[in-house]
C-alpha cells in the first residue's frame, strides 16, 4: 500500500464519530446495535474500494446515507408478497401453491401458542404427530398407513434407505428423472444407500427387462412418474399392474413416486389427468411418494403412503425424525386435507384448483381492467394491450399441458421488455411477469383482483434514501 493510500484511509472518519452525527440528526428511532452494523459495514466497504482505487473517502454525511440504506435492508424481512402475473399455477420460484383460507388460518393459530403436536388430549400421554393427517391421507389414498416428511425427494429417500439400504433397487432409464436444482433420481438413490439398477432404454422398458435383472441382491421395484416431461414416440413401459404381479412373485415391494401427485379425477374439472393417489394404491403399489404442495395444493411435504407394515418401518427410520415436519407444516396440510372430504366445494375453496380453472372470460375482464389502469399509470411511451396467450401449470406437473388465457401485454419505444420486467420488480409488491414474443406480458390467472397486476411505485422511499433523510 502506498503512502497516499494510507492517507486516504486516515481521512475516514471513525465509527464514533459517524455515530456522533447521526444522533444530532435522528430522534432515537433507531436501533443502536443495528445502526451500529450498518456504520461498521459501510466504512469496511469503503476501506476496500479506497485501497482499490475505487473510491474517494466519502463524507460523514455519505457514511450515514448509505448506514441509513443498510439498516432499511436488514430491518425488513428478506420474504415479502410476490404478485404472481406469470401464468404458472405452481411457480417455484415464488413457493408453488397459494394455501386454501382453512390452511392459512390453521398456521396463524398454531403459530400463536403451544399445539397438542404430539399429544393426546384425551389421555394425556404422549402421540404421534402423523396422526393428525395420517387417518385423512388413508381415507383420500384407500392406503393402510401413511406419514409425513418435509417434501417428495425426502419422501423417496427415506422409503428406499428403509427398504433397500445397501440392496439393489431397479428402476427403468426412461424413469430417471431430474427434479428442480438439477437433483436426479440416481443421486437420490445413491444418498440413500442403495444400489440403482438400470433396465431397458430410454424409451423402452418392458416389465422383461425388469424381471431379467432381479437377484438376490434385489430389494425393491422402483417406478417414477414422469410429471416434468414426456417420452413420446415409439415407447413402452412396464405398468404398474405388471410391476406388481412381478413383485408379488418374486416377493419385491413396489416403490411409486408419483412426484406432483393428485388426489383427485383432474379430468372431472376439464384438465388431463394425472395419476391419482387412490388408484395407483389400488394397482398394487406397497408405497407411493407424492407432494403436498403441488397438484395437492398445500404446503411444502413429502407424503408416503401405503401398506401398514412397510410404513411401520419407514415410521421407525431414524432418518424420519431429521426429516420430520412441523407444527406448521402439519397444521397447513390437515387443513388443506379436510378439504378433499367435500370435493363438490373444492374447486371454490383450493386455490391451485381454482385457478387452473379460471373460465377465458373471467380472465379477459380483469385483463381489460388492469390494461385500463396500467396505461394510465405507466404514463406516455407504453403500449398496453390485451392479448390470447397459454398459461402453465408448472411445479414439475402436466409439463405438455397449457392453458388458454389473456394476457396484458406491454412494450415501450425504447425500453426493452427485459427492462419492463425488471421495472414491475421494482412495485411494492413486487410484480412478476414475463417475456414472451418480443412483449413484457402480465398474465392474471393467479391474482384475485385487477388492481394487483397495476404497479405501485415507491418514490418516496427512493427520495429519502437520496436526500439521506431518516425514515419516519
Amino acid at each position: 500500500m502506498n503512502m497516499s493510500n494510507q492517507e486516504l484511509l486516515r481521512a475516514l472518519p471513525s465509527v464514533d464519530e459517524v455515530l456522533k452525527t447521526a444522533r444530532r440528526e435522528e430522534s432515537g428511532r433507531l436501533s443502536a446495535a443495528l445502526f451500529t452494523w450498518a456504520v461498521r459495514k459501510v466504512l469496511g466497504e469503503a476501506r476496500l474500494k479506497i485501497v482499490s482505487g475505487e473510491w474517494l473517502p466519502p463524507s460523514i454525511e455519505d457514511i450515514i446515507v448509505m448506514a441509513m440504506e443498510s439498516y432499511a435492508v436488514e430491518s425488513k424481512p428478506s420474504l415479502c408478497k410476490v404478485v404472481n402475473a406469470t401464468g404458472t399455477v405452481l411457480h417455484t420460484n415464488i413457493g408453488r401453491a397459494v394455501l386454501c383460507v382453512e390452511a392459512q388460518e390453521a398456521v396463524f393459530s398454531a403459530s400463536r401458542g403451544n399445539v397438542n403436536i404430539e399429544l393426546d388430549i384425551s389421555t394425556g400421554a404422549r402421540s404421534d404427530r402423523d396422526c393428525r393427517v395420517e387417518r385423512l391421507i388413508t381415507r383420500l389414498t384407500s392406503a393402510e398407513a401413511a406419514t409425513v416428511v418435509n417434501n417428495n425427494a425426502a419422501a423417496v429417500v427415506l422409503a428406499i434407505n428403509t427398504l433397500a439400504q445397501g440392496r439393489e433397487v431397479i428402476v427403468s432409464r426412461g424413469e430417471l428423472v431430474e427434479i428442480g436444482a438439477s437433483f436426479r433420481l440416481a443421486e437420490i438413490v445413491g444418498k440413500s444407500g442403495a444400489i440403482l439398477r438400470e433396465v431397458g432404454s430410454t424409451n423402452k422398458t418392458r416389465i422383461a427387462d425388469f424381471e431379467a435383472a432381479i437377484s438376490g441382491n434385489t430389494a425393491l421395484l422402483f417406478k417414477a412418474h414422469t410429471s416434468n416431461y414426456k417420452v413420446v414416440g415409439f415407447t413402452c413401459s412396464a405398468t404398474l399392474k405388471e410391476l406388481h404381479e412381478l413383485g408379488k412373485a418374486k416377493g419385491l415391494p413396489i416403490v411409486y413416486d408419483l412426484g406432483s401427485g393428485s388426489l383427485i379425477d383432474l379430468s372431472a374439472f376439464g384438465l388431463p389427468n394425472e395419476p391419482q393417489a387412490a388408484s395407483c394404491i389400488a394397482s398394487g403399489a406397497d408405497v407411493i411418494t407424492f407432494s403436498g404442495d403441488k397438484l395437492l395444493g398445500g404446503p411444502q411435504a413429502g407424503i408416503i403412503a401405503g401398506k401398514k407394515e412397510i410404513i411401520d418401518r419407514i415410521r421407525n427410520n431414524p432418518l424420519k425424525r431429521a426429516l420430520r415436519v412441523d407444527k406448521l407444516t402439519m397444521a397447513a396440510l390437515e387443513a388443506t386435507l379436510r378439504l378433499y372430504l367435500e370435493p363438490e366445494r373444492l374447486k371454490e375453496r383450493l386455490p391451485v384448483l381454482r385457478y387452473m380453472t379460471r373460465p377465458i372470460d373471467e380472465l379477459d375482464a380483469v385483463a381489460q381492467k388492469a390494461a385500463t389502469s396500467i396505461r394510465e399509470r405507466l404514463g406516455p411511451g407504453y403500449i398496453v394491450a390485451v392479448d390470447d396467450d397459454l398459461s402453465t401449470i408448472g411445479g414439475g406437473a402436466l409439463p405438455t399441458e397449457t392453458l388458454r388465457t389473456r394476457v396484458v401485454a406491454i412494450t415501450h419505444e425504447r425500453h426493452r421488455p427485459h427492462d419492463i420486467y425488471r421495472r414491475f420488480l421494482d412495485s411494492r409488491p413486487p410484480i412478476l411477469g414475463r417475456v414472451g414474443k418480443g412483449r413484457f406480458l402480465l398474465d392474471p390467472r393467479c391474482v384475485d383482483s385487477y388492481e394487483e397486476l397495476v404497479p405501485s411505485f415507491d418514490v418516496d422511499n427512493k427520495q429519502i434514501a437520496e436526500k439521506g433523510k431518516y425514515p419516519t
